[in-house]
């Protein structure tokens, strides 16, 4: 089956056979947070498709990855495996006893650089590892995914205004901008309309974007010589299922037989 190959056998890094991974694995483990891995996988294909410079997990000059909104870590280990870093039996064991692969993601697993999961902390991290590589004098970058409902938290805008004032160039974050978080409508609870201008008030370029279109992410994603980039891109929770598309209860729920079944259907016919 296509989904049971490693990148190194596709070529390419498919926003289809990610999905179908998702759906797969949470429906084998009855663990929700679909709808929030749904809506990173385009994202996450640009990024270990080519917006990263990556050879193995273990270079060390390579670019750093830091998934702020860890819940959406079955993504993530989905886009490992696809880059042939997670056999096909290990992903299979997500959240299953003594695994590896828990809902939030952990530095013990090959690719994942930071463990991660407590929401507002992303950034934070991001930015130190950030600093580090300009005080060993590497050119790698760091890369930070953030869902928009992080951008309720205090420290995640202590660590924007630091790595602004730093200019920190190398670091490069994107936001998950799907308008919704675990308690409904990111706009009744905390307000994220004028997004831009805050990142932009704390010294960051910022670029917004179609959060499902790979190839228009990968070009937002060029960092900038003199300032740290906020690439904003405008996704829909559960993007692919039409039950689930921007429906707070697939933040927790998992799927039944019935559900399953429609949910990968829907995802297949998706181009």
């Amino acid at each position: 089956m296509e989904a049971d190959r490693p990148l190194a056998d596709q070529q390419i890094l498919s926003s289809r056979v990610l999905r179908k991974l998702i759906l797969e694995e949470s429906y084998r483990a009855h663990v929700g947070h679909i709808g929030s891995a749904l809506s990173v996988v385009d994202i996450l294909v640009a990024l270990y498709g080519g917006g990263m410079r990556l050879t193995s997990p273990d270079d060390p000059d390579r670019d750093r990855f830091v998934l702020g909104k860890g819940h959406a870590a079955l993504a993530l280990y989905a886009a490992l495996f696809l880059r042939g870093w997670l056999s096909r039996a290990e992903l299979a064991s997500y959240c299953a006893d003594d695994s590896r692969l828990g809902v939030h993601p952990t530095h013990h697993l090959p690719g994942v650089d930071f463990s991660t999961g407590s929401l507002g902390l992303g950034l934070s991290i991001g930015a130190g590892s950030a600093l580090a590589a300009r005080v060993l004098g590497k050119d790698r970058r760091t890369y930070v995914l953030l869902s928009d409902a992080e951008c309720n938290e205090g420290s995640t805008w202590e660590a924007a205004m630091f790595a602004g004032h730093h200019r920190l160039a190398n670091l490069i974050v994107v936001v998950d901008v799907n308008g919704q978080q675990a308690l409904g409508p990111t706009a009744a609870i905390m307000d994220q309309s004028r997004m831009p201008e805050r990142w932009a008030s704390c010294g960051w370029a910022v670029k917004e974007v179609d959060g499902h279109l790979p190839a228009a992410i990968g070009e937002a994603l060029r960092p900038h010589d003199q300032e740290p980039l906020a690439v904003l891109a405008r996704t829909v929770s559960g993007r692919g299922v039409s039950f689930m598309e921007s429906q707070v209860d697939w933040h927790y729920l998992p799927m039944s037989d019935e559900q399953y079944a429609m949910a990968l259907a829907e995802s297949e016919a998706l181009r």
